[in-house]
């Protein structure tokens, strides 16, 4: 039972890394040529639309690597045990927050495949940049994308640092600090991309 849990959530975090870290990137970045303008994100977006074999692509390489991602992710969020109130060290509080933003990643997930691509399929929306301008036009869903977006790139930087200790590939204080630096800049440079592409879909600026 031990080892099959022990499994269970190194699959997980490495699910979290590749394919789901890898797809999120790609989806922030297709996402920001709306910055580039209306033309330029319809022509990514498009693009990705149009791959081979998309289908199986969206149902093997990230939809159920997610949900069982998030399935195991809720189960460990209620099996932790955080300690933020008695030690209050920094990583005691990335333990904790990356729970939190798991549970905000998961809803904030779910509600936007629901309105973008569940929509789409049923004929109700297309994909361009229309449908995120109009989505993006009503200030309480900008906020509430900013705060999902947020906990998504944090969830996602943060957990790359856990894969690495997990994966025994930093296992010195030194490299563990280093590893906490790096994953900083790559939550500050992904969170820029998908913030600024909702300040465009948005604002128009």
């Amino acid at each position: 039972m031990e080892n099959r849990e022990f499994f269970y959530r190194r699959l997980h975090s490495l699910l979290g890394v590749v394919p789901i870290g890898v797809f999120l990137i790609q989806h922030l970045v297709i996402n920001h040529f709306a910055v580039y303008g209306e033309e330029s994100f319809n022509k990514a977006a498009g693009f990705m639309h149009d791959l081979p074999f998309r289908i199986l692509l969206e149902t093997f390489v990230i939809f159920l690597p997610i949900l069982f991602h998030a399935i195991l992710g809720v189960y460990i969020v209620f099996v932790a045990k955080n300690n933020t109130t008695r030690y209050g060290f920094f990583r005691n509080w990335m333990f904790y927050l990356q729970r939190i933003t798991g549970i905000i990643t998961l809803i904030f997930i779910v509600w936007h495949v629901w309105e973008t691509r569940v929509a789409i399929g049923m004929g109700n929306a297309e994909l361009d940049y229309s449908l995120m301008e109009d989505i993006l036009s009503n200030p309480f869903m900008f906020w509430f994308y900013i705060v999902g977006v947020v906990s998504t790139t944090f969830h996602f930087a943060n957990g790359l640092w856990s894969f690495l200790v997990t994966w025994g590939i930093t296992v010195t204080p030194k490299s563990q600090k280093i590893a906490t630096y790096a994953t900083l800049l790559i939550f500050v440079a992904v969170t820029y991309i998908g913030v600024r592409s909702l300040i465009k879909f948005a604002y128009g600026v």
